[in-house]
């Protein structure tokens, strides 16, 4: 009986041995065919990325033409002192301020050119009563001339003191308007309707003859001065619209008023004056840059995203008809929002990746999921 049962146990123990043995075979026949359907399934068949497509698309561009410069005063106006050595005693502007033709800027001590005015007044009517003293003596000599009673020689020596007396009260004229000018000149007044753009005024100070005291911009006009690359200048011409930016997100608008007729020969630029709209973040002195508006063109455009740049050169990922792509050198132009100019490099209908270029290496295999607006926009057309 115990014989029996130890047999039937070694029995049941060698068919579990088995059976197991046979599911660890499946379960290594099951990895090895997973491994071969993995093996096939990232095999050299299978597209890099799932892709959009696009080809050109006409589109009306404006045609524009970048610089970059200096904002600067049309014109400005140094204004000075005239008189010298007198002492400022008011000054009644500052920098920034709006003046008009004509008004006042500052004001010097007058009362020593009030007397020497006083003095020549007075010069000019005693040369004045000295003349006419000299003139009666002329008019007797010339009676006694005709009847003999006075000498020739006392009749000149009259008539040379008239002119004399003359000359005096010419002098003391003239004596007299300077010294008016020079009252005139304790008072420096704007020469033009402008913005103060510099004062070196200072009340008490004792300023010499030529010393600048302000500086305005005539009319408060700015200019842009542009550096133009000289390849560009012929296509400029007075009258053409300009926008200048400001920075912040501002622009001004102008309009090019004349082009330098010499180039730099050490930039080989151009100078391009522009006359600005009035703009209050516009500043003299500012660096800025522009476009010129030259008008608008038809171009062939793709996305800026279908573009890639790489070593310098900018590329698209043609899609080939066996759905490969070929990394395809292009020259690019304008830029209109989110598309730009191709001026070479595509034929009209090559179909583009139209994103997503840069995970892409030439010759990738890749799956076209539907077309971009150029397809689209060619479609519709041929319809």
């Amino acid at each position: 009986m115990n014989t029996s049962r130890k047999l039937a146990l070694v029995a049941a123990t060698t068919v579990a041995g088995a059976a197991l043995v046979a599911a660890l075979a499946a379960l290594a026949g099951g990895a090895g065919a997973s491994g071969a359907v993995s093996d096939a399934t990232s095999g050299p068949g299978q597209p890099a990325l799932a892709v959009a497509v696009t080809t050109l698309s006409q589109l009306v561009i404006p045609t524009r033409i970048a610089a970059s410069g200096d904002v600067q005063p049309w014109q400005e106006a140094s204004i000075g002192a005239e008189a010298n050595g007198l002492r400022l005693v008011e000054v009644r502007v500052n920098v920034g301020d709006r003046v008009r033709r004509g008004e006042l800027l500052a004001r010097f001590a007058a009362e020593t050119v009030e007397a020497d005015l006083a003095q020549a007044r007075a010069a000019l009517i005693e040369a004045e009563v000295l003349l006419d003293e000299a003139a009666a003596k002329a008019r007797r000599a010339r009676r006694l001339a005709e009847s003999g009673a006075m000498a020739a020689q006392e009749i000149e020596q009259q008539i040379s003191a008239e002119r004399a007396g003359a000359a005096r009260v010419e002098a003391a004229r003239a004596v007299l308007a300077a010294q008016s000018l020079r009252l005139a000149q304790t008072r420096i007044v704007a020469p033009d309707d402008g913005i103060v753009s510099l004062r070196a005024a200072t009340v008490g100070a004792v300023a010499p003859a030529g010393q600048e005291l302000f500086r305005m911009i005539r009319g408060g006009r700015l200019e842009w001065r542009a550096e133009v690359a000289s390849r560009d200048l012929d296509q400029l011409r007075p009258g053409q619209q300009v926008t200048i930016g400001l920075g912040a997100g501002k622009s001004v608008r102008g309009e090019l008023r004349m082009l330098a007729p010499a180039i730099d020969p050490q930039t080989r630029n151009g100078m391009a004056y522009v006359d600005l709209a009035p703009h209050p973040a516009a500043r003299a002195g500012m660096f800025a840059r522009g476009e010129f508006d030259l008008g608008e063109s038809a171009a062939a455009t793709l996305p800026q995203s279908a573009t890639l740049l790489r070593e310098g050169f900018s590329y698209v990922m043609r899609v080939g008809d066996d759905s490969r792509v070929a990394q395809t050198r292009v020259s690019l132009g304008r830029r209109s929002g989110d598309r730009i100019e191709i001026l070479d490099g595509l034929a009209a209908h090559d179909r583009v990746v139209e994103e997503g270029v840069a995970f892409l290496g030439d010759g990738d295999l890749v799956h076209v999921t539907g077309g971009g607006a150029g397809i689209k926009a060619d479609a519709q057309a041929r319809r």
